[in-house]
């Protein structure tokens, strides 16, 4: 099958919008300009609808060849604004820093930490060793409901890695000026965390040697799913 039946533009430039998109704090229109210098001419607009329609089945397959993540678990929730109403999103990370899971809610009561805690225990392929949240009741209420016998640690300075993951959510609502609806904050997210991930090297931690061919797999496996051949442009 086809994916890019009927688009004008080859697939190793919707492709590499897409990646730039989600591997950095780019605009749409800032995408435009960089494909522009590059001697594609497409508008702001098409880079959008590309994101819409591709995003999520690059992001589908990207997370089935991702495997088993990390076996600790730190949850946090902050809140974000949409369409002018506090909402509250809630992200899990392992010890890695990878995104295991991420949910936006109403409000961050016990009903919605059972939501999400549901939602994290069958997204992964391994059950976590133990799981460290900051001292929100929720948690520990939802735990308690669930009957998981998981070690829960509220620690203080223990959650600060799920603090911190925040930090790259908040600049890229800051760039889509605000999300519009849950449905939209929630479908966004989720899909923008497998891309990152997927990219995502502990470079700090790593030989030049060997963050280059990590690196390179990744590259490798992005223009496997995404049916595209490496992009070659003119300077």
């Amino acid at each position: 099958m086809n994916t890019y039946k009927r688009f004008r533009y080859p697939q190793q430039i919707i492709s590499h919008a897409i990646w730039l998109y989600h591997r950095f704090t780019l605009s749409f229109r800032d995408i435009e300009e960089i494909l522009a210098c590059r001697g594609v001419v497409v508008s702001y607009e098409s880079i959008r609808q590309w994101c819409l329609k591709f995003t999520p089945t690059f992001a589908k397959s990207l997370k089935k060849k991702q495997g088993a993540l990390g076996d600790e678990w730190y949850l946090d929730e902050v809140f974000i604004k949409i369409n002018g109403k506090l909402r509250y999103l809630w992200r899990a990370v392992d010890q890695e820093g990878n995104e295991l899971d991420v949910l936006v809610t109403k409000r961050r009561d016990k009903k919605a930490a059972i939501k999400f805690f549901k939602k994290l225990f069958k997204s992964q392929v391994q059950q976590p060793r133990k799981i460290m949240t900051d001292k929100l009741g929720s948690y520990k209420a939802a735990l308690r409901g669930l009957g998981s016998k998981t070690p829960h640690i509220t620690d203080q300075y223990k959650n600060n890695i799920a603090e911190v993951s925040h930090q790259k959510t908040r600049q890229q609502q800051r760039q889509m000026r605000q999300f519009k609806s849950i449905g939209q904050a929630q479908r966004f997210l989720s899909n923008h965390g497998v891309i990152n991930n997927h990219f995502r090297q502990q470079r700090h931690l790593l030989k030049a040697k060997h963050y280059r061919e990590i690196r390179n797999r990744a590259f490798e496996q992005w223009t496997q799913i995404t049916c595209a051949q490496n992009l070659v442009m003119n300077n």
